[in-house]
């Protein structure tokens, strides 16, 4: 896998190409969960792996995994987008539909899971653990957004957040 970075670092096609067939549907996966909508999920998709590419020579294999490293280009990518001016404008006048189709359930949390293979290791931590997790890294929320719909201080949000990513970091490693 070192190698296969490495050449992907030095741009090389066959590495990237490699990589995205390795990564891409957990990547979509990731992003849709955060965007609710197939088509932007699949543009935000190549936007990101177009940004790794771009920016291949900031990952460090001392700083963690590269799956990580552009597991977090997605997620930021697909918040950017959900944050956008355009992106809100287009989701103004949506029918009732495309609410009652996009209510969250366990279900999709699982399949984000399983997307990136990390599920035995997060169904492992307390439940409010996995309302944390879910809610910032699968669902893209802010600290400020998780605060308020847990009903905790932000604090306690980040603080949480952080001992549980190290629980998951220690289970994974060990």
């Amino acid at each position: 896998m070192e190698q296969l970075v490495q050449e992907f670092q030095n741009k090389n096609e066959k590495a990237f190409q490699k990589l995205y067939g390795m990564y891409h549907h957990s990547i979509n996966g990731i992003i849709y969960n955060i965007v609710k909508d197939a088509n932007i999920a699949d543009e935000l998709t190549q936007d990101v792996f177009v940004k790794a590419w771009q920016s291949s020579e900031s990952y460090s294999a001392k700083k963690g995994r590269f799956f990580t490293w552009i597991l977090n280009i997605a997620r930021n990518t697909a918040i950017d987008k959900l944050r956008s001016k355009a992106y809100k404008n287009s989701k103004q006048n949506l029918s009732a539909d495309f609410f009652v189709n996009s209510i969250e359930t366990n279900e999709n949390l699982n399949d984000a899971m399983n997307a990136i293979g990390i599920k035995k290791y997060v169904e492992k931590l307390t439940q409010k653990c996995i309302e944390v997790i879910d809610l910032l890294y699968f669902k893209g929320f802010t600290h400020k957004e998780a605060s308020e719909t847990l009903s905790m201080p932000i604090g306690s949000i980040k603080t949480k957040n952080r001992n549980c990513i190290q629980e998951l970091r220690n289970m994974i490693l060990n």
